[in-house]
C-alpha cells in the first residue's frame, strides 16, 4: 500500500516528521518498505516562459526555444511539439539530476546550444508515462522552483501489509492507525451530495440470487455526466500512489478506493439491458471479455454481475468490456458491493486476474463502508463530471452480517504481556482504533469488545491482546528469556530403519533429492501407467498453488525423472540420485493411505572424469549391485530378480522385479524405457529403482547370528558347464543351494561365454564353489564327493554338460 504524507494529513492532524512517522508505523506492525521524497534535489527545476519557438535549422523534429527564466533568456532544444509561445514550462537547468540519475548538462544538439531541458511529467518522476512536455498553469511566478509553486513536494511511503490487515489498504485505514499512535482524532472526508428530483427506482433495480457470495449490493445513478480528463490534483494523487489516470469518472472510482479502501465500479447505463443488475453465478462454459481485452472461460463457481440478458462484470475482480465507460457516456450506474472473500479469491486465482479490487475483496472489505463509498464517489462524479445524482440509492442487504463481539479478560492481558496495565489503558488502546469496549455486567475486569466490520482479522481474545501490545509499544514490554524443557525423544524403529536405508544409499554414492509431494495430474501419463492402475487415482488439492501442483503424487518416478532432466539441462550428466518419501494411494472406503516409497536413478559415467579413469557408462548391473548391498544390509539374502512383467516405464528386456523368498514384491529396477525418456526430454540411458520402502522395512531381519572364523583353509573348485541359452544363472544357483553340502561356504557365477567353441544354442557358465570346515582341514576326497554330487544335480536337472 502506497500513501503520501500530504494526503494522510487531510485525515489526521499529525505534525511529526515523515521519518518519525515511518518509524512509528513500523514499530506498530505496519512495516514501511520504502520512503521517497517527491521533488528532492529538484530545486533547480524552475518555472520558465517560452518567449520564442522556432524550427531547428538542422533537424525536422526538433524545435529551438528561447526560454525566459525570469533573470535571463536561454536557448533550449526540445523534441516535443505540444508547446507554443507564451506557455509556462518546467525547465531543468544545467547541473540538475533528474530521477533515474540523469544529469542535465549544457550541450550542443545538431549544432545548436541547449542550456537545459524542458521536462515532462515522466522525466520529473510524476508519472510512468507522458506525451510531450508539461505545460504549467498560467499566472505562476517565473523563475521559482516548480515543485514549490505547484505544491508537489511530498513524501511517498510504501507499507508492506500482511494479508490480515485489509483495513490499512486505504488512506483512511492508515490514518486511523496514525491517529491512534499519536493520540489524534481521525477526520473523515466530508460528503456533500445534492440529489436531483428524479428517483433511481424509476430506472434501475438490483436482484441478488446468491446472497452467500454477495451479502450486499448498492447502486446510485448519475445522469448528464461529461467524460473528460481529471483535474490536476486528482491525477497527481493517483500517480503518487501508483495508479494511472484514465478519465474523470474512472479516476473517481480509483480515488475513492484508495481513500476509503472500498472498490467501486462504474457502468455505462446504456449497456445495462432492462435497467437490471442481477448478481448470480455464471453458466459453466460461458465466455466473458474483461476490461483488459482478455476472454475468459467461466466456471459455475464464478460470481457474475449481470444485466437483464448478459454478464457485465466479474464480481469483485474486473468489469466487462461490454459496459465500460466511453467518451460519449452520459449516464453512470455506480456500483458498491461486498463480496465473499473466498469467492473472489477463487475466481481471481482461476482466471489469473489480480487487481486492486480483488486484492481488497479477497482479504475482507468493510461491508459498512458500502453506502459511504457510494455517496463519496457519486458526489465527486457530479462535481467533476457536471452530472446530477438521482434521488435515492438501491441498497440490497437481505441478511445483515452479525456484529462480532469478543470477551477480553484483564488478567489474560497481564499474564500474556507480563504488564500490569490498568483497565483504562486497555480501553484507551482498543477504542483508539475504532473498537467499542464495555465492561461486562457485574465484572470489573472483564470486557465485551465489539469488533467493527473493517477489522475482519480480530476474532479471538489473543488478537485483541496483540492490538494492545503494538499500540502500547512493543519496546515497553519487559525482555525475558524463553524457558522451555528439552524432550529428548528416541526414534521409533520405523524412523531408525528409514535412517539406515538413507545412509546405505549415501554410502553407495547416491545423493538425496527432495521434491514437492504435489504434482500435475497428467504426470502419470508421461510414465505410461495403464488404465485401471491405482496410481492414476489422485488425491486433489483443494487450493493448489498451480496446475503443476494440483494433486498428491502416487509415485516418485515422475518427480525424480524431472530432477534428472533439470540436472542434465545444467550439464550435470553423471547422476546418482534417490528420494525416500511417502506417496499417497487410494485406500478402502474412499480413504487415502500414505506409504513410504523409494526411487533411485543412475546415469552417466561409472567413474568420475579424469586422466586415470575409464570412460565406461553405468549399466543395469551397477544399479543391481547397489540394490544387493541394501538388501544385504537389511538381512534379505535370497531376493530373486525375476523376469516377471514389469512397469511400463521400464525397458521390458532390461529390467526385473524384486521378489522375496515369501513371494512378496519389493519393487522393480531396470533401464528406463526410451518412450518414457522421450517424454521427459532425456537423451541418455537412465537406470531406475522403484521400491516399496514400506515393504522393505517390514522384511527387515533384525536378529543376526555370529559365526566364528575358521582356523582351517578353504578349497575352491571351478567348473565350466554347457547349458541351454535360456537357462538363467538363478536356476543354476537355486539347484546348487538345494544340494549343497554342509561344507559349502560360497557359490558364485564367475564366467559367462557364448561364441567360438560353444555349440549354437548353448552357453558356457563358469561356477566357483568354495568349501571350508570349521573343525578340520578338508581332504581332496571330501571336497570331490561334495562337488561331484552338486554338479551331477545340475547335469540331471538342466541337461548340463561339463566342458
Amino acid at each position: 500500500m502506497i500513501i503520501t504524507y500530504n494526503w494522510l494529513k487531510e485525515f489526521v492532524d499529525v505534525d511529526a516528521p515523515p521519518q518519525d512517522l515511518c518509524h512509528r508505523l513500523t514499530m506498530a506492525g505496519l512495516e514501511v518498505d520504502s520512503f521517497k521524497e517527491l521533488g528532492a534535489g529538484l530545486e533547480s527545476v524552475i518555472v520558465a516562459r517560452l518567449d520564442q519557438v522556432d524550427p531547428h535549422p538542422d533537424a525536422d523534429r526538433l524545435t529551438l526555444c528561447q526560454v525566459n527564466t525570469g533573470s535571463d533568456v536561454v536557448s533550449v532544444v526540445c523534441g516535443a511539439t505540444n508547446h507554443k509561445v507564451g506557455d509556462l514550462v518546467a525547465l531543468a537547468q544545467p547541473g540538475t539530476v533528474l530521477p533515474g540519475d540523469f544529469k542535465i548538462k549544457k550541450s550542443k544538439i545538431r549544432g545548436q546550444v541547449s542550456c537545459g531541458m524542458l521536462c515532462s511529467e515522466k522525466e520529473l518522476g510524476l508519472a510512468d508515462s507522458s506525451e510531450g512536455i508539461m505545460i504549467l498553469p498560467e499566472q505562476l511566478p517565473v523563475g521559482q522552483p516548480v515543485f514549490d509553486v505547484m505544491g508537489w513536494r511530498d513524501y511517498q511511503i510504501e507499507i508492506g501489509l500482511t494479508p490480515n490487515r485489509p483495513d490499512c489498504l486505504s488512506m483512511i485505514g492508515v490514518a486511523r492507525e496514525v491517529a491512534a499512535l499519536y493520540g489524534k482524532r481521525l477526520k473523515l472526508p466530508t460528503i456533500e451530495l445534492a440529489e436531483a428530483d428524479e428517483a433511481i427506482g424509476s430506472y434501475a433495480r438490483v436482484d441478488i440470487e446468491n446472497p452467500q457470495a454477495c451479502p450486499r449490493y448498492a447502486a446510485r445513478m448519475i445522469r448528464g455526466v461529461k467524460i473528460g480528463p481529471s483535474p490536476d490534483w486528482m491525477v497527481r494523487r493517483l500517480e503518487a500512489v501508483g495508479m494511472r489516470s484514465i478519465n474523470n469518472i474512472v479516476d473517481v472510482t480509483n480515488y475513492v478506493m484508495m481513500e476509503l479502501g472500498h472498490p467501486l465500479h462504474a457502468f455505462d447505463f446504456r449497456f445495462v439491458e432492462d435497467g437490471r443488475i442481477v448478481v448470480k453465478c455464471a453458466q459453466e462454459g460461458d465466455k466473458f471479455a474483461t476490461l483488459d481485452g482478455q476472454e475468459h472461460l467461466l466456471s459455475a463457481d464464478d460470481l457474475m454481475i449481470c444485466d437483464g440478458h448478459k454478464a457485465v462484470a466479474l464480481a469483485g475482480v474486473m468489469g466487462g468490456l461490454n459496459s465500460e465507460v466511453q467518451d460519449d457516456t452520459e449516464t453512470i450506474l455506480l456500483e458498491a458491493a461486498y463480496f465473499n472473500p473466498v469467492a473472489v479469491r477463487r475466481t481471481s486465482k482461476r482466471h489469473g486476474l489480480h487487481t486492486e479490487s480483488s486484492h481488497r475483496f479477497e482479504r475482507g472489505a468493510d461491508v459498512d463502508m458500502v453506502p459511504v463509498a457510494l455517496d463519496r464517489a457519486a458526489a465527486l462524479m457530479a462535481e467533476l463530471g457536471d452530472g446530477k445524482v438521482l434521488t435515492g440509492v438501491v441498497d440490497i442487504y437481505p441478511q445483515p452480517l452479525p456484529q462480532r463481539k469478543v470477551t477480553l479478560a484483564l488478567a489474560t492481558v497481564h499474564r500474556t504481556l507480563d504488564l500490569p496495565l490498568e483497565a483504562a489503558t486497555v480501553t484507551q488502546c482498543l477504542e483508539s482504533i475504532g473498537l467499542s469496549v464495555a465492561p461486562q455486567r457485574g465484572e470489573k475486569h472483564l470486557f465485551e469488545v465489539s469488533i467493527p466490520s473493517f477489522r475482519p482479522d480480530l476474532e479471538r481474545e489473543i488478537d485483541l491482546i496483540e492490538e494492545i501490545a503494538r499500540l502500547y509499544g512493543y519496546d515497553k514490554i519487559p525482555v525475558t528469556m524463553p524457558v522451555g524443557a528439552v524432550d529428548a525423544g528416541v526414534p521409533t524403529d520405523h524412523q531408525r530403519l528409514q535412517r539406515k536405508l538413507r545412509d546405505m544409499l549415501v554410502v553407495a554414492g547416491f545423493s538425496e533429492t527432495i521434491n514437492y509431494s504435489f504434482i500435475a495430474s497428467q504426470a502419470v501419463e508421461r510414465i505410461g501407467l495403464p488404465e485401471g492402475d491405482l496410481r492414476r487415482c489422485h488425491v486433489p488439492i483443494l487450493n493448489p498453488l498451480s496446475e503443476e501442483q494440483s494433486v498428491m503424487r502416487t509415485s516418485l518416478v515422475p518427480s525424480l525423472l524431472e530432477t534428472v532432466n533439470r540436472n542434465l539441462n545444467y550439464r550435470s550428466t553423471d547422476l546418482r540420485l534417490f528420494e525416500l518419501r511417502p506417496v499417497f494411494l487410494p485406500g478402502e472406503g474412499g480413504q487415502t493411505k500414505e506409504r513410504l516409497s523409494l526411487a533411485a536413478v543412475m546415469t552417466g559415467r561409472r567413474e568420475p572424469e579424469g586422466w586415470a579413469q575409464g570412460g565406461a557408462l553405468v549399466d543395469f548391473y551397477d544399479l543391481k549391485g547397489a540394490v544387493e548391498g541394501v538388501l544385504t544390509a537389511f538381512g534379505l539374502q535370497h531376493v530373486r530378480f525375476a523376469e516377471t512383467p514389469v512397469q511400463t516405464y521400464l525397458h521390458p528386456g532390461k529390467s526385473s522385479a524384486l521378489i522375496t523368498d515369501n513371494g512378496d514384491l519389493l519393487g522393480y529396477l531396470g533401464e528406463v524405457h526410451p518412450r518414457t525418456l522421450s517424454a521427459f526430454d532425456i537423451e541418455q540411458p537412465v537406470y531406475l529403482l522403484d521400491l516399496d520402502a514400506e515393504e522393505l522395512l517390514c522384511q527387515f531381519v533384525s536378529r543376526r547370528s555370529f559365526a566364528p572364523l575358521s582356523r582351517f583353509p578353504d578349497v575352491s573348485r571351478d567348473t565350466a558347464l554347457l547349458v541351454d541359452e535360456d537357462v538363467r544363472a538363478e536356476q543354476v544357483l537355486a539347484i546348487l543351494r538345494q544340494h549343497q553340502a554342509r561344507t559349502v561356504e560360497d557359490m558364485t557365477l564367475f564366467d559367462l561365454y557364448i561364441g567360438k567353441g560353444v555349440p549354437e544354442g548353448k552357453k558356457s557358465m563358469g561356477i566357483r564353489i568354495r568349501y571350508r570346515d570349521m573343525t578340520k582341514t578338508l581332504t581332496e576326497e571330501e571336497v570331490g564327493k561334495a562337488h561331484d554330487r552338486m554338479i551331477s544335480a545340475l547335469c540331471e536337472k538342466l541337461a548340463a554338460e561339463i566342458r
